[in-house]
């Protein structure tokens, strides 16, 4: 039978993982908002 108790004692979180959260939360992503803004921008003959 498996023993939560000691199971939770031994875990570790994965490395992968948070490495994968910083990313995520660091990198610029373009939205549809961000498209969609440049594609009225570029309608209009307004660069920035």
């Amino acid at each position: 039978m498996i023993d939560f108790e000691e199971e939770i004692q031994r875990f570790k979180p994965s490395l992968d993982v948070e490495a994968v959260e910083d990313a995520i939360v660091k990198s610029d992503l373009t939205d549809m908002t961000d498209i969609m803004m440049e594609l009225i921008r570029e309608r209009d003959g307004k660069r920035t």
